[in-house]
């Protein structure tokens, strides 16, 4: 269990999906697959897309806008933005730069993580670091993602999964927050090759060769990703509730990483868990891997559905592979 600390508010939240919708009735024209295949296997109905002109800092600066909105705060009172991504806009400089420039953070310190699906959580167990050490007042932690430029639109295997957005949150040190009762993150490169892309990286620079054999897109060995994701989001949950002191009738929502609906439900089973504590959007939004999180975050907070004392466990995993949950109490 967390070591009890000043709790640490969350003054604001936001989040951006493209306009673009692609349906899986769009899907069955570019690729052999039905709509009853896509929703039988992952639950998905549709997923956002981004335009060619509009990059992950462009979404992830829209996001970030909402945040400040809704907490009625100016860019230049943010003292770090963290940005988890994996489809940076370029290899460097970072995407959380792009952004502070984009928004008027002047102020801001600002760095990317990238830990696939699980970088929201690694962020947001990053930024609470720098809070409790009051290195920083007041932090920005935005997941985004435009997994379409990095889709094969011929892999049926993997078309069907992934599609963009950002979502935001705003931190700050303070009474009347969430107080986080358990945090933890992992990593096991040895299953690295489960879910990359394979070149574009120093081990595989591009070339002719990569760019014809499809080797900048999302590769996946989904059988044994599947396997293993069922048996990490058990044990992480599980963990999670033994750590932090609370039985499953506390918990009053879990927010996963929106994966798929085959994976959560499995889990849940594994620990008896009824789907109703369970904040599910992957079927209008695909995975957006660590966009995911922080969306779903806004809609809840949005709906006013959080309510003073709710614990919530929010939980990922993903590529690396890396794997982060966190449970607070609102």
């Amino acid at each position: 269990m967390v070591e009890a600390k000043k709790t640490i508010k969350v003054i604001g939240t936001g989040s951006f999906l493209p306009d673009k919708v692609l349906t899986n009735s769009d899907l069955e024209k570019m690729v052999e697959t039905s709509d009853e295949w896509i929703v039988t296997r992952s639950g998905i109905k549709e997923r956002r897309l981004v335009g060619s002109n509009t990059s992950t800092s462009d979404i992830a600066a829209a996001a970030a806008t909402s945040a400040l909105k809704n907490a009625n705060l100016t860019p230049d009172k943010l003292d770090l933005i963290i940005v988890a991504t994996v489809t940076a806009d370029y290899v460097f400089p970072s995407t959380a730069c792009l952004v502070q420039d984009k928004i008027g953070a002047v102020n801001a310190a600002a760095f990317d993580i990238s830990a696939a699906c699980s970088g929201f959580l690694y962020g947001l167990i990053t930024a609470s670091s720098f809070l409790w050490s009051k290195v920083h007042q007041r932090v920005m932690v935005i997941g985004a993602e435009t997994l379409s430029k990095i889709t094969d639109w011929t892999d049926r295997s993997t078309c069907v999964l992934f599609g963009d957005g950002a979502g935001a949150v705003i931190l700050e040190l303070g009474n009347g927050g969430f107080e986080m009762l358990d945090y933890c993150m992992g990593a096991d490169g040895s299953g690295s090759s489960l879910l990359e892309v394979p070149a574009g990286g120093s081990v595989c620079p591009a070339s002719p060769e990569t760019v014809e054999n499809h080797m900048h897109f999302i590769k996946m060995k989904g059988n044994e990703l599947y396997r293993w994701a069922v048996n990490k989001m058990k044990n992480l949950l599980d963990d999670a509730i033994e750590r932090s002191g609370i039985t499953v009738e506390d918990i009053a929502y879990i927010i996963p990483h929106q994966v798929n609906i085959r994976i959560i439900d499995a889990a849940l089973k594994r620990l008896d868990l009824s789907r109703d504590k369970v904040i599910i959007n992957l079927d209008k939004y695909g995975n957006t891997s660590a966009a995911s999180i922080p969306i779903a975050l806004d809609e809840l907070s949005r709906s006013n559905g959080i309510k003073k004392g709710d614990v919530i466990i929010f939980v990922a995993f993903g590529s690396g592979l890396t794997w982060a949950s966190c449970t607070v109490r609102w």
